[in-house]
C-alpha cells in the first residue's frame, strides 16, 4: 500500500491516496484473522513440524499462543509503519518502534520473574509492546498531522488486489528465505556426514552475519521508496534516476564496507556464538565465502525495491525469484557434486547472476517505464484542458 499511495501523493489524488491507506488497514485486519485462526487451531501440528518435542511442548505452546493471540498488533504496527514511511514520516515510524522495543525490555523482567509467568510472559511483554506500538501510529494516522488520514471509506476490492500484486514481492522474499533456511539445513544433515552438526552451527553463525548486511540493505531501499513513488507520479523522471542511483551506490558502498568486515572480523563475530576453535574456523571461512559477491547484492536491492516502489510488481517478482531459483538451484548442486561445504558458495553464485539479470531488465525497462508514465500524464492534462476549454500550456 505506500508505494501506492505515494505515487498517489505524487499525482495530488489525495482522495485515491485515502482509498489506499484505508484499504490497506482494512487488508491488515482480514490478515490478522486468516492468520490467527488456523495458527492457533493447528498448532500443535506446527510446533512439532518446526522441530518441537514433547519436553519442551509446555513451553513452546505457552509462547506460541500467547503471541499468536496478538498477531493483530504485530500486523498492524508493522504495516502502519511502512505506511508512515511512505508518507515521508520517518521519524514517526521510527517512535513507534522504539516505544514497542521499550516497553518490551521493561515488560519482559517483570512477567518473566517478577509475576513468574515464566515463557508466557515473555510473549505476553511482546504483544503488549506491539500493541503500544499500533495505538502510536493508529494515533498519528487518524490525526491531522499525517499527509494522508486513515478514514472512512467503502471497501474496494479493486484496490485490494492490487496492493496485494505489489506486495506479493517482498512477502514472498521472506517466505522463500525462511523456506532457504530449513533447506540449508536439510542439506548440510544429508551430506555433512560426522561434521553435520559443527556444519549447521556454522550455518547458522553465517545466516545471521548475512542478516547484518541485508536487513540494512533492505532498510535503505525500503527507505527510498517513497521518494521514487511520489517523483513517479508526479511525472520527475530525473529525480526517479537520481534517486536510483544514489541509492544503488550507497547500497554497494555498504556491501563493499561488509565484505572487508566479513574477511577481517568474521572469526570475531563468529566468536558472538562460541567458543569451540573447530566451529570459529569453520564459521570463519563460510563467512568469507559468503561475503564473495555481495558488492552486487545492492544492486539487486534497489532494483527490485524500486521497481516495487513504481507499482510494477510484475517485473519486481520475477527477478526475485529469479534469484531465488539460483540460490535452490546452487544449494541442491553443490553439495551433491563437490560435498557439504561447497553449499557455502550456493550465496556468491546467486549474488552474481541474480543481479546481472535484474540490471539488464533495468536497462530495458526503466526508461520505457517513465516515458510511458509521462505519456499518458500528459495526455490526461490534454483531456482535462479539453475539458475546461481552456489552452494547455
Amino acid at each position: 500500500g505506500g508505494p501506492l499511495m505515494s505515487i498517489r501523493m505524487g499525482r495530488r489524488d489525495m482522495d485515491g491516496a485515502r482509498q489506499i491507506i484505508t484499504n490497506s488497514f482494512y487488508l491488515l485486519l482480514a490478515l490478522s484473522v486468516l492468520a490467527t485462526v488456523p495458527l492457533l487451531i493447528f498448532k500443535r501440528q506446527i510446533l512439532f513440524t518446526f522441530g518441537c518435542s514433547d519436553a519442551l511442548w509446555d513451553y513452546a505452546q505457552a509462547y506460541f499462543t500467547t503471541y499468536v493471540s496478538g498477531t493483530v498488533f504485530a500486523l498492524l504496527s508493522y504495516g502502519l509503519n511502512q505506511i508512515t514511511m511512505s508518507q515521508g514520516f520517518s521519524g514517526t515510524a521510527m517512535r513507534s518502534v522504539m516505544l514497542g522495543a521499550a516497553v518490551n525490555i521493561a515488560l519482559d523482567p517483570v512477567f518473566i520473574f517478577a509475576l513468574h509467568m515464566g515463557v508466557r510472559g515473555a510473549a505476553l511483554a511482546t504483544v503488549l509492546s506491539q500493541a503500544c506500538s499500533t495505538a502510536y501510529i493508529l494515533r498519528f494516522l487518524m490525526s491531522d498531522r499525517a499527509a494522508v488520514r486513515i478514514t472512512r471509506q467503502p471497501v474496494n476490492f479493486g484496490w485490494m488486489r492490487r496492493i496485494v500484486q505489489v506486495g506479493l514481492s517482498p512477502a514472498l522474499i521472506i517466505a522463500l528465505d525462511n523456506v532457504l533456511l530449513i533447506s540449508i539445513n536439510v542439506m548440510l544433515r544429508k551430506y555433512g556426514g560426522a561434521d553435520s552438526d559443527m556444519l549447521i552451527a556454522c550455518a547458522a553463525i553465517m545466516q545471521s552475519f548475512m542478516l547484518v548486511i541485508t536487513m540494512p540493505l533492505g532498510g535503505i531501499t525500503a527507505g527510498t521508496q517513497s521518494i521514487l513513488g511520489y517523483n513517479y507520479g508526479a511525472c520527475n523522471m530525473a529525480r526517479v534516476k537520481q534517486a536510483v542511483r544514489t541509492v544503488a551506490r550507497l547500497c554497494m558502498g555498504y556491501a563493499l564496507v561488509m565484505t572487508l568486515a566479513g574477511f577481517v572480523a568474521g572469526g570475531l563475530f563468529a566468536r558472538l556464538f562460541t567458543r569451540d576453535a573447530a566451529v570459529l574456523a569453520e564459521a570463519a571461512r563460510a563467512i568469507r565465502i559468503c561475503v564473495l559477491a555481495i558488492v552486487p547484492l545492492g544492486v539487486q536491492y534497489e532494483i527490485v525495491d524500486g521497481f516495487t516502489a513504481l507499482g510494477q510488481a510484475q517485473i519486481a517478482l520475477p527477478l526475485s525469484f529469479w534469484r531465488k531459483a539460483v540460490y535452490f538451484a546452487a544449494l541442491f548442486a553443490l553439495p551433491a557434486l563437490f560435498g557439504a561445504r561447497a553449499i557455502f558458495y550456493a550465496e556468491p553464485v546467486s549474488d552474481v547472476l541474480g543481479p546481472a539479470v535484474s540490471a539488464a531488465a533495468y536497462l530495458l525497462f526503466m526508461d520505457k517505464l517513465l516515458q510511458r508514465r509521462q505519456a499518458a500524464a500528459g495526455t490526461r492534462h490534454w483531456q482535462q484542458g479539453q475539458d475546461a476549454g481552456a489552452p494547455v500550456a
